[in-house]
């Protein structure tokens, strides 16, 4: 919507935070991202960064998950690629390269409720992420052979992906921004496995 990242992620946060020491709540769950990062190349990435930091000191018992990319029946990622294979003859894709270890709904919940009561849990971080690597380029083809749209999807230069995002930005719905496009300057996959 209209709100900021620093709305949506910092300010909320901080809010949880104050109702729960004002209610007395001990137990905190975080839902952050993958390569979250007060210096993260992305205003995304930052903000989730800064929240992160304002649960690791509010002295409650946290636990913060660090997906890559969620994908469930109404996501709005895979879901996105569906309707424009659905439109386009050919898709001209951004950061093809970009890489990610999408993680299904369904598992994210699983891992949070079982979170809840394993004392291990509290004060750590948890990289989330499903079973495959895949690049983005993988990732529209995956949908396109699912969906029974395929077609062509011709992978941009960095430059022209940057350009892509700027121009698309600019769209009344922002289906790629600049930011989009820093943020995938990292990769979104996992460097551990979660422990439970």
């Amino acid at each position: 919507g209209k709100a900021s990242f620093g709305e949506a992620h910092v300010a909320l946060a901080r809010k949880v935070i104050a109702a729960c020491r004002a209610n007395g709540v001990r137990r905190v769950l975080h839902m952050s991202a993958l390569n979250a990062a007060v210096t993260g190349p992305s205003a995304y990435l930052r903000s989730k960064g800064e929240a992160e930091n304002a649960v690791r000191e509010s002295g409650l018992d946290f636990t913060i998950f660090q997906p890559s990319v969620i994908f469930g029946r109404e996501d709005s990622f895979l879901n996105l690629f569906a309707r424009l294979l659905q439109l386009l003859p050919v898709v001209f894709l951004g950061s093809p390269n970009a890489r990610f270890q999408p993680v299904f709904v369904e598992d994210l919940a699983a891992v949070i409720a079982e979170s809840l009561t394993r004392m291990e849990s509290f004060g750590k971080a948890y990289e989330l992420g499903g079973p495959r690597i895949y690049t983005l380029r993988e990732l529209v083809q995956y949908v396109g052979n699912v969906t029974g749209h395929r077609r062509p999807v011709i992978g941009l230069s960095p430059r022209l992906s940057y350009w892509q995002a700027v121009a698309m930005g600019l769209l009344p719905v922002k289906l790629l921004t600049r930011d989009n496009y820093y943020s995938m300057q990292v990769d979104s996959v996992c460097t551990s496995q979660l422990p439970f």
